[in-house]
């Protein structure tokens, strides 16, 4: 990551919705996102998660994956990961669908189990937010947060899922989601997840790219 910043608001840069396969010709965007993943998870924070050639990535990671990105000059600053919880991949004994679902049901060594009261969704018009990361840029956090919200109300979604640390859940009500936690606060290595679900909003700034 270079030492300067030389985006000071979110209104420098664009916000894009990059669906995969269909934008191939922009996986430029995609593979800059999975770079700074490395450097803000690992390099930054210390998470123990897969990373090779500078980029962190992992098996949800697929085609079929919409990344909400953030950038300037082709450097993404900021994004998330979105993936609907009715798709499955994989093969043999293990069968992946998406993280909340996984950890619940035991797949990922390392998560805590518990994350929910009742079995996670396996539903078309619920999609799970993941992977969220984002430079000390004023208000990108929130505009990143936004774009995903309206691209899922543009593709028929009814809520959406997150897997994050409390202050993720106190930023998403600020900005007019209503949390319904999915389970207790719980913690690994790593530090303090709550799962929790918002219904998608109403979209409030017209149209995102995509």
């Amino acid at each position: 990551m270079r030492d300067e910043i030389t985006v000071t608001t979110a209104s420098d840069l664009k916000v894009e919705v990059i669906n995969l396969p269909r934008d191939m010709s922009r996986f430029d965007l995609v593979a800059s996102f999975l770079r700074l993943r490395k450097q803000i998870f690992v390099d930054r924070m210390a998470w123990p998660l897969h990373h090779a050639d500078g980029i962190e990535f992992e098996q949800y990671d697929t085609f079929d994956t919409a990344y909400v990105i953030a950038h300037q000059d082709g450097r993404a600053l900021g994004g998330a990961r979105l993936k609907r919880t009715d798709r499955s991949f994989g093969g043999g004994k293990v069968v992946y669908s998406y993280m909340i679902r996984d950890a619940h049901l035991g797949l990922l060594p390392g998560m805590p189990t518990n994350l929910c009261h009742e079995e996670p969704p396996v539903d078309a018009q619920a999609w799970e937010l993941t992977r969220f990361a984002s430079l000390p840029i004023p208000g990108l956090a929130e505009r990143i947060l936004d774009v995903s919200n309206d691209y899922l109300h543009r593709v028929g979604a009814t809520d959406c899922l997150f897997l994050g640390p409390p202050a993720f859940l106190r930023m998403a009500t600020r900005l007019g989601w209503t949390p319904r936690p999915m389970g207790d606060l719980v913690s690994n290595d790593d530090g303090k997840f709550l799962a929790f679900a918002c219904a998608v909003r109403e979209p409030v700034h017209g149209s995102v790219a995509h």
